[in-house]
C-alpha cells in the first residue's frame, strides 16, 4: 500500500469519525439527520447518490465542510469497506437512538 493511499484511508477515517461525533451531538437535529441522509444516500451508490444539494444550506459552515469532506470520500472510493460499514453501523445507532 502506498503512503498516498494510506494517508488517504486516515483521511476518510477521521471525516466519518468527525461526522460520527456530530450527530452523537444531537441525533435528532436537522444538521445531524442530513449528514446523517447525506451517508445513506453515498452508501448506495448504485442508486446514484440522489441527494437535494439544497439541504446543504440549512446546515452550519462546520457541518457544511463536513458533507464536502464526505463527498470527497465518496470520490475517492472510501464509501466501501469495513471503516465504511462500521460507521454506518455507529451512526444508524445514534440516529435511531440504540
Amino acid at each position: 500500500m502506498t503512503a498516498t493511499r494510506l494517508s488517504e484511508m486516515q483521511d476518510h477515517q477521521q471525516t466519518l469519525q468527525a461526522i460520527i461525533d456530530s450527530i452523537r451531538e444531537s441525533p435528532q437535529s436537522g444538521g445531524a439527520l442530513i449528514l446523517y441522509a447525506l451517508m445513506n444516500t453515498i452508501n448506495y451508490e448504485q442508486a446514484g447518490c440522489l441527494f437535494k444539494l439544497n439541504k446543504l444550506r440549512d446546515l452550519p459552515p462546520q457541518q457544511r465542510q463536513l458533507a464536502y469532506e464526505l463527498i470527497e470520500v465518496m470520490v475517492s472510493g472510501g464509501n466501501r469497506g469495513k471503516a465504511w460499514r462500521q460507521a454506518m453501523l455507529q451512526m444508524d445507532a445514534l440516529v435511531r437512538g440504540s
